[in-house]
């Protein structure tokens, strides 16, 4: 399992009782986690804001703290982001991603030439982010313009809106297709797709019947000279071994590069390992 034992403005406090207590900055939320599946009584303490689950689906958050804030900052590397409660439980970032940042990070840097990057379901853009410090030019792609707005926001207060990229509300496959016809392409495609969703005009979206055939669609975006090809998944029922084969039969077919998959976690306070989804990653050979 890879972990990011560095992020100092998040830390996770203890589990159990399918549920997570955790620190974002000097806030301190509660919230469910399905892989918390032990029984362990958890003291709360002087925790901000809990979320309850509803028996109809979704869910609610209780704030307990009068002054908490509608939004605030948490801090990695150099980045900043924008964090908040969301419905269904989220907060706009994914900590244990901060792996998967340092790595487009250091791919970028290490290239040492001009770098292009494709990023789908971009979601608030942290992996945008991470890129644009490297120095690529970033296209960033999602179906949800609440979202794309979030990403500029996390690109802003990063102080790097100076930097080239552009923000597109789209349907991944839609979007994918059109630059093939343009003859557009890039170094590094990252991609973390949910497992259902829909896109800008309604288009229904499944990783088990779509995620084949965007990665292959996706191979024809490469360069003559790729770096990198990320897929990042959440989806229950997906192991990696499954998305290391999807990039065999894509991308290693047209170039010969490395491929490598694991699962990403984040380590507790009380030395449990949480893990939080699967990547699998093409690289080139150099």
């Amino acid at each position: 399992m890879k972990l990011v034992d560095d992020f100092k403005d998040y830390e996770l406090l203890d589990l159990g009782n399918g549920m997570k207590l955790e620190r974002w900055d000097k806030t301190i939320l509660y919230r469910p986690d399905p892989q918390v599946i032990w029984d362990k009584s958890i003291d709360l303490g002087k925790v901000d804001a809990i979320y309850h689950r509803s028996n109809k689906g979704g869910g609610s958050w209780e704030v307990k703290t009068a002054n908490l804030p509608d939004r605030w900052q948490v801090r990695y590397r150099d980045w900043v982001f924008n964090i908040k409660l969301m419905g269904f439980k989220h907060t706009g970032l994914f900590p244990e991603q901060a792996y998967n940042w340092n790595v487009i990070y250091d791919k970028i840097k290490k290239a040492n030439r001009k770098v292009k990057v494709l990023n789908l379901f971009a979601y608030t853009g942290a992996a945008s982010v991470a890129a644009l410090s490297a120095g690529a030019e970033v296209v960033h792609v999602d179906s949800s313009r609440g979202m794309v707005d979030w990403a500029k926001e996390n690109v802003e207060s990063s102080g790097l809106s100076d930097r080239p990229i552009r923000f597109l509300v789209d349907d991944c496959i839609k979007f994918v297709k059109r630059e093939i016809r343009r003859g557009n392409k890039y170094d590094i495609i990252i991609m973390d797709p949910p497992s259902f969703g829909r896109g800008s005009n309604g288009e229904v979206w499944s990783l088990e019947k779509n995620l084949y055939e965007l990665v292959e669609l996706c191979s024809e975006l490469l360069s003559e000279e790729p770096i990198m090809f990320l897929i990042n998944s959440y989806t229950t029922g997906i192991s990696k071994t499954i998305l290391e084969n999807v990039l065999s039969l894509t991308v290693n077919r047209k170039y010969k590069g490395i491929i490598s998959s694991d699962e990403i976690g984040i380590r507790c306070k009380n030395e449990l390992l949480l893990p939080c989804g699967i990547y699998a990653r093409w690289e080139s050979n150099d």
